[in-house]
Order: C-alpha cells, then structure tokens, then sequence
C-alpha cells in the first residue's frame, strides 16, 4: 500500500502547543499496539490540559461534537508521545481543534486529526458564546 502524503499536517511545525503523554500497559490493545480510541483519550487531555492551564475553563465547558482521526502507524508501551494541537476555526460558542500524535522525537506522526467543541454553559448545558479568555487562548493557537 502506497503511504499517504499528510502535507502539512504531518509536519511538527504545523502544531502550536505539544503536551506529553505517558502510554499505560493498559492502552494495548490484544494486537500488541496502543488501541485507537485510545489517541482521542490522549488528545481530549492533552487539549484540555492546555486549556486548564491557560485558565480558560473557568465559564464553559467543551462537549465534542466531530470527530475524525488517520492513523498512519502504531505505537505501543512504553511509548512516550507527543500531542500537537493546533486550532483551525473559532466560531461563536464552538472551536475546531486540529492535532497529530507523535512518539517522542519522532518526526512522522501516527495518527492526525480534528475534533470539535462546542462550549455550553456548565449548568444548564447550551451552547454560550467563547468568553473572552477562552476566545484569547485558542485564537492564539490558530494555525
């Protein structure tokens, strides 16, 4: 099978913040390779760990409305990875992330992806318009 060009997408420098991830025994699937719904785990904290830092949660909450993920080879424990997010699109109240998952030093990701947040209002669970220091932190990671 002929390997897909990713373009840009696979270059690190496309990303604008990296978060490092720690694989767990327990993230092998019976085929001896990290299971794939295991990278939107990664990626989902990874994100928010960004945002939980940045102080950008303290309003909203994200719920994950789209998701889509390419996996172009496989990682297994004890790998140690690497996130890179990036932002595509700021909306009123959503925001679509981009991503790659790379193991540590690597410069060809494993997988590539996107997902989107749309951000509610913690009680009551409708969607709010980005407040200001959310707004802030993600258009900085526009790409």
């Amino acid at each position: 099978m002929a390997k897909r060009d990713e373009g840009e997408l696979a270059r690190r420098d496309t990303y604008k913040a990296f978060h490092t991830v720690s694989t767990r025994w327990a993230d092998n699937d019976q085929y001896g390779h990290i299971n794939n719904a295991k990278f939107y785990e990664f990626v989902d904290s990874a994100v928010n760990a960004h945002l939980i830092i940045a102080g950008a949660l303290k309003e909203s909450i994200g719920l994950v409305v789209d998701s889509g993920c390419r996996y172009t080879s496989s990682l297994a424990f004890p790998d140690v990875i690497e996130v890179g997010i990036k932002v595509d699109h700021v909306g009123t109240s959503s925001v679509k992330y981009g991503f790659a998952v790379f193991r540590r030093g690597a410069d060809e990701p494993a997988a590539i992806g996107h997902f989107v947040h749309v951000y509610v209002d913690a009680e009551s669970r409708r969607p709010k318009p980005l407040p200001e220091g959310l707004r802030g932190v993600v258009e900085n990671l526009k790409g």
